[in-house]
């Protein structure tokens, strides 16, 4: 030929695709490379133009070349497919794989839905990875078609293929995790790693103590997934303590902790597993939105600097914009998190960001479309909290409980379910005793579980007991160093005309977080309070009482 085919291998293993794209054009427009009388040489080459498109992330051209060779693929005679086939039968999908024969279909099948993966077409991929014989699919494919099925909510088919993933190689933890995710227990998933030596001639898995890590971590991705957070935390910790520093596992527990409101204990691994790898990208949004909860906005902006210098087509980089833009610019704040969806349709923080900002900007009905979709995905208590004020903002208090009620049967040993509950029951005059007893259940299920303590002692100053509320705050602020402790105790104090108490408290949360807005307000009030100015007219609730007693007997049976 005039230009060799095996020049253009060479390029794209030396990973010079612009050089092996250019070469390509010639390859493909060679006389030699006629697709009437050399339709094989054609189509080789067609293959090795589209793969320097793939490396190059030009997807489009990619699939439309990898395309055009399949094409000339049909008409190649049969005789000279089963000559040159067997060469080709077993080999791997290196760009330079189908120098000297004809190409292997499924390769270029597979390359074409990944390239449609890429470009978020994943009706378009599942069309070509169907296409691949089972037979003929390997672990890459796999894994691909299991992720497809998934996105397309084909749960049982996903299931079907991960578990044969885990059978071949019980160290894919993508589809470990993915099938904790879809229902699987620990049990099921270990039975699946494989009890007899494989092709390799390498020994059976060892179920014993050195492959015992892997069984914990079975178990730890399947309690993440029953929402079991303490028994995942639990196990992730001790398979930390025999891989130190291991930033996947500190990645995980951060993100764990986040969900659950151990905010400092988050915050402290995420800046850990930075410390190891300052080019991680994974779960930066969630650390991203801590750092708003703590006001710590140089720390943010560095970290979103960061973020945009090492990848900033990212989903979790968007997220991150949409955090830091949250208090100069909602509107921009929402495109940043509803760009991160376009990217990913599968990124669940983009979705908790959407629905949040979408509730601040009182778009309740849209809200609750975004933290749907987050439930569907995954459901956390995120996306409870989400739904339920939502509802409550919408006085939809009969969904509100409802969704109150699904996180608590769900998340049976969580505080944040169960205070949750007591929420919707504490939005109407009527449910304030029930509100009562679920917040107190929640503080003896998680005594230290602010929020709940929070929204007692807001109950407590509703119906008259300011007494009562200052003293459980007092109790708290005596372990916790809160600015939010001080600023219930400021309000309480300035509630019962105690303005100089209350000026202390609204002082000392400023001292521990200078950008706490409420405190903030709550001075400019107290200014107002002292000139014998009324602040603001006291709001009258909506009795939004609701009837439901099979749903009293459920509730008194989770308490």
């Amino acid at each position: 030929m005039e230009v060799p085919k095996d020049q253009i291998a060479t390029l794209l293993e030396n990973g010079l695709y612009n050089s092996a794209q250019m070469l390509g054009c010639f390859l493909v427009s060679s006389p030699a490379a006629n697709a009437e009388s050399a339709p094989h040489l054609k189509t080789e080459s067609l293959v090795l133009l589209g793969d320097s498109f793939f490396r190059e992330r030009e997807y489009r051209r990619a699939i439309h070349t990898y395309k055009q060779a399949l094409q000339y693929y049909k008409m190649i005679p049969k005789q000279s497919m089963t000559s040159r086939g067997s060469l080709s039968s077993n080999r791997s999908s290196s760009p330079n794989s189908c120098n000297g024969s004809v190409i292997n279909e499924n390769e270029v099948k597979f390359k074409i839905a990944s390239s449609h993966c890429f470009l978020n077409e994943n009706k378009a991929a599942l069309v070509e990875m169907e296409g691949i014989p089972n037979k003929a699919r390997n672990l890459a494919m796999n894994l691909l078609l299991g992720k497809l099925y998934r996105v397309s909510r084909h749960s049982r088919a996903a299931v079907a293929i991960y578990k044969d993933c885990i059978r071949h190689c019980p160290y894919i933890l993508e589809a470990i995790t993915a099938l904790a995710e879809l229902g699987s227990t620990a049990k099921d998933i270990i039975s699946l790693f494989p009890q007899t030596p494989n092709r390799s001639a390498r020994a059976p898995f060892d179920h014993t103590d050195a492959s015992r890590w892997l069984q914990r971590y079975v178990e730890a991705q399947c309690c993440m997934a029953s929402n079991d957070y303490k028994g995942g935390l639990e196990l992730f910790a001790d398979l930390l303590q025999r891989f130190p520093n291991n930033t996947h596992l500190l990645l995980e527990m951060a993100k764990v902790e986040s969900i659950i409101g151990k905010n400092e204990e988050a915050i402290m691994n995420f800046e850990k597993a930075r410390s190891i790898d300052p080019y991680i990208i994974t779960y930066m949004d969630e650390y991203a939105m801590l750092l708003k909860l703590k006001c710590d906005y140089p720390k943010l902006n560095k970290l979103v600097h960061d973020l945009l210098n090492i990848d900033p087509a990212r989903p979790e980089v968007f997220v991150a914009l949409s955090v830091l833009w949250e208090r100069k610019d909602e509107k921009k704040s929402l495109q940043y998190a509803e760009q991160s969806i376009r990217i990913d349709e599968r990124h669940i923080p983009g979705y908790i960001m959407k629905g949040n900002l979408l509730l601040t900007m009182k778009r309740a009905e849209a809200a609750v479309s975004a933290f749907r979709s987050a439930q569907e995905l995954r459901p956390d208590i995120r996306s409870y909290q989400g739904l339920v004020h939502t509802y409550l903002a919408l006085s939809k208090i009969k969904e509100a409980l409802y969704a109150s009620r699904e996180a608590m049967k769900a998340m049976p040993q969580s505080a944040k379910a169960l205070k949750l509950v007591g929420d919707v029951h504490a939005s109407n005059s009527g449910g304030r005793e029930k509100a009562k007893k679920f917040y107190e259940s929640a503080l003896r299920l998680e005594p230290g579980y602010l929020g709940a303590a929070l929204a007692l002692a807001e109950l407590h100053v509703i119906e008259g007991r300011n007494g009562d509320a200052v003293s459980l705050l007092e109790r708290y602020l005596k372990d916790w160093a809160d600015d939010s402790l001080h600023v219930k105790l400021a309000q309480v104090f300035a509630a019962t005309n105690m303005l100089q108490e209350a000026l202390s408290h609204y002082q000392a949360a400023l001292r521990l977080n200078t950008q706490n807005e409420a405190a903030k307000r709550g001075l400019e009030r107290l200014e107002k309070q002292m000139k014998g100015v009324d602040p603001d007219a006291p709001e009258e609730d909506e009795d939004n009482d609701v009837e439901d007693a099979d749903g009293d007997q459920d509730e008194t049976e989770l308490l």
